[in-house]
């Protein structure tokens, strides 16, 4: 199957992974529900130079609406016609929400089977992208779950479980997915880790070899940005040790065979950071355009130094 090409940026991740995977750096997958968000990864990404994914779940486009989350994609198609823009659905549930994110133009869905065991887990992937692939649109699952919240996902620590390398092979080959998410460690949510930090990579190096023609997918991989958790709290916030993927782990990942990598935490703490600056300082202020300004800002500067200095997308557009 070859990537469909929707209008001059607007692609799928196929050219976008084959390409990242050859010179190893990751692409930053960024989780969007608001226009102030889009403009702020997509100005980013032009600023870097950088490929770009753009990802909704379910409850952001029910939140967002979908008709309105897809005018927002084209509008930062037009505006930045240079860079490759893939929009993407992060965690679908369901064959139905994956066919409503298909036959509405997202050029990548992801199917999330991971809650079912291994055979139906096959089963149902295999669906989605029979459909998908029909329709010129690449498809991402998820093998072993991640533990934590986020959205409709909430997995307990006791119930999360490291992706096998030998299934992981055989699920890539009888399902046919064009990348596959997979749990070395990470988790969903700002709360990440008790102690420290750390990932299997052993486990990666294993499934790579086993699979090395499929682009490999981290969630769970915000990191919970001090800086940013630091001014919430300052603000007004009650984040009390939230704790993330390290920049230097996942860079490590970047340039160990994970193409892309999922980053959602980090946007929500630099929206309210920089709302929560504006209210303390000006409790007077009622203008949106006065808060929301300085906040996706924040999110622009965190998505530029993401792409430039921990997953090496800069200048790969």
């Amino acid at each position: 199957m070859k990537g469909r090409v929707i209008n001059m940026s607007l692609v799928t991740t196929k050219e976008m992974f084959e390409k990242a995977m050859k010179e190893g750096y990751a692409i930053g997958a960024f989780n969007v529900n608001n226009m102030e968000i889009v403009q702020g990864i997509v100005d980013a990404a032009a600023e870097q130079n950088s490929p770009v994914i753009l990802q909704a779940s379910s409850s952001a486009i029910k939140y967002a609406r979908i008709n309105y989350l897809m005018k927002m994609v084209e509008a930062a198609v037009e505006e930045h016609p240079n860079i490759p823009i893939a929009i993407h659905l992060d965690h679908g549930p369901d064959f139905e929400t994956c066919k409503m994110c298909v036959d509405n133009g997202f050029t990548s869905v992801m199917f999330d089977g991971s809650k079912y065991d291994f055979e139906e887990n096959i089963r149902l992937t295999k669906e989605v992208v029979e459909y998908a692939h029909a329709h010129g649109v690449v498809v991402e699952a998820e093998l072993g779950k991640l533990a934590g919240i986020e959205d409709d996902v909430n997995v307990s620590e006791n119930d999360a479980m490291y992706t096998d390398p030998d299934q992981a092979e055989e699920f890539v080959r009888r399902t046919g997915v064009d990348s596959l998410a997979i749990a070395i460690g990470t988790s969903h949510g700002a709360y990440k880790f008790k102690g420290e930090a750390k990932l299997r990579f052993d486990i990666l190096k294993q499934i790579k070899e086993r699979i090395p023609n499929t682009p490999i997918v981290l969630h769970g991989a915000s990191t919970v940005i001090p800086e940013l958790v630091n001014m919430c709290n300052e603000y007004g916030g009650n984040i009390p040790g939230a704790k993330g993927v390290p920049d230097e782990i996942l860079h490590e990942a970047s340039i160990s065979g994970v193409s892309k990598i999922n980053v959602d935490t980090d946007l929500r703490l630099a929206m309210t950071a920089g709302i929560r600056k504006v209210f303390t300082e000006d409790p007077s202020a009622f203008d949106p355009r006065k808060y929301l300004t300085p906040a996706r800002e924040l999110v622009k500067q965190t998505v530029a130094h993401k792409m430039k200095d921990v997953f090496g997308s800069a200048n790969k557009a």
